[in-house]
């Protein structure tokens, strides 16, 4: 017979934190209905003059049950606040570890996810079981070396204690699928990206280079740092939905190009460049600066070799009236075997090729003509070149692993196929 506390959730209370506020208030319930997860507001909350909605157009603000967007089993602004893959391991770890023999493997569903994962959580959403009472989720105290052993377990399938579990809880609320944590220092929140037992190159400081490249090249980008921890690298990602006040810490809203796009993760295949610059051409602020922005990013994805470049990779701030491009995150460089690799989101109609010459025919979609576009490849390849060395010797970055990145991740001849002379000129 199951237990109380192995019972299978049926709901949970959806807890907002509103613009320039330091305290959440309830939102409304989510709710299983059937195979789905539906949601409503309170009516406590559509009685605030303040009130926002979740996101529009998918959770306007109104009374009653909202329908889901076709195709989706819960609201997908809500669905951007759940743990990925590497939360998941850290509560799966949790429910199976030690006494785990007795939990129904059945009684993990979204909402469990939801209600068990750190509060801290990306955006300004959380999960409560009460209406009337916010209980934050939060974590023991723990150094970086703690964190990143404990992380070490969790990727081994190693059940941890309590003390280590607790503290661990405050990155299970992040996505992706990479060791990570939440840490706060000061005025500034950030997640740290540890090492994982699997890599081939050094991961971490790959991404360092990437991100710091990035930022060197004019695009808007987390602030990132690289310290040590248990004898190993430590990534820290400064986090841009968290702003400090005298009264506590506000919280941004966030939707990912997931949510933009009208798609959960079995249509993720289907999400585009082009789907996206559409969203912002008709709703985002300054729209002829976000686009050359992502236009500027998708570039730099392929010459830097990151391939996972998904929906859940971008994201918007949403203040219930307005998006704007958030910085960008989570650019990785990452590991191919051949010559020819494709972009994780489509570029135009059905093609996804990670090469230069189909940015540029898709420039009219980011409202660039060609020579526009052609500037903005060739300004990001001098960058690259002339900042490489420096930026690897900030890193640390080994002779192996630049020899490895180098014209692999980095600059890939693939990137340059039927791209034009002046361009192909840059890397001859």
């Amino acid at each position: 017979m199951t237990s109380e506390s192995q019972q299978i959730q049926t709901q949970a209370y959806v807890w907002v934190w509103l613009p320039d506020s330091t305290e959440p208030v309830v939102a409304g319930l989510l709710s299983a209905s059937g195979q789905q997860l539906v949601y409503n507001y309170g009516r406590s909350y559509l009685a605030r003059r303040n009130a926002i909605a979740l996101y529009e157009p998918e959770l306007p603000l109104r009374s009653g049950l909202l329908p889901l967007l076709n195709g989706l089993n819960m609201p997908n602004c809500i669905r951007d606040a759940a743990p990925d893959a590497w939360g998941r391991r850290i509560i799966i770890n949790r429910k199976f570890g030690g006494g785990g023999r007795d939990i129904d493997p059945g009684s993990l569903n979204e909402l469990t996810y939801l209600l068990e994962s750190g509060s801290d959580r990306i955006g300004a959403l959380d999960f409560q079981d009460s209406a009337s009472s916010y209980v934050p989720r939060g974590s023991a105290e723990a150094s970086l070396d703690e964190l990143l052993n404990a992380a070490a377990l969790v990727e081994q399938g190693v059940p941890l204690t309590a003390e280590l579990d607790r503290a661990l809880l405050h990155g299970s609320s992040i996505g992706g699928a990479r060791p990570k944590a939440m840490i706060t220092s000061g005025n500034k929140k950030f997640v740290a990206k540890f090492s994982s037992q699997n890599d081939l190159f050094s991961v971490v400081k790959a991404e360092f280079v990437a991100m710091r490249l990035a930022s060197i090249i004019g695009l808007k980008v987390s602030a990132v740092t690289l310290t040590r921890a248990a004898g190993k690298d430590v990534l820290l990602i400064e986090r841009f939905d968290r702003e400090k006040a005298p009264e506590g810490w506000r919280r941004r809203a966030m939707v990912s190009a997931l949510t933009l796009l009208e798609l959960d993760e079995m249509m993720a295949r289907y999400a585009s460049y082009e789907g996206l610059a559409t969203v912002i051409r008709h709703r985002f602020i300054s729209p002829r600066e976000t686009l050359k922005e992502l236009f500027g990013r998708l570039l730099f994805n392929i010459l830097s070799g990151n391939t996972d470049d998904h929906a859940r990779n971008h994201a918007a701030f949403w203040t219930g009236a307005e998006l704007t491009l958030t910085p960008a995150y989570d650019i990785c460089p990452q590991n191919r075997t051949g010559g020819e690799a494709s972009q994780a989101m489509l570029i135009m109609g059905q093609e996804r090729a990670s090469r230069i010459a189909l940015c540029l025919k898709a420039a009219p979609l980011f409202l660039l003509n060609e020579d526009e576009a052609i500037l903005v490849a060739t300004a990001q390849i001098k960058a690259i070149k002339n900042y490489w060395k420096q930026v690897c010797d900030e890193a640390g970055l080994s002779e192996v692993d630049r020899n490895f990145l180098w014209r692999r991740q980095f600059l890939n001849p693939y990137a340059f196929v039927d791209a034009p002379e002046v361009i192909g000129r840059l890397v001859d």
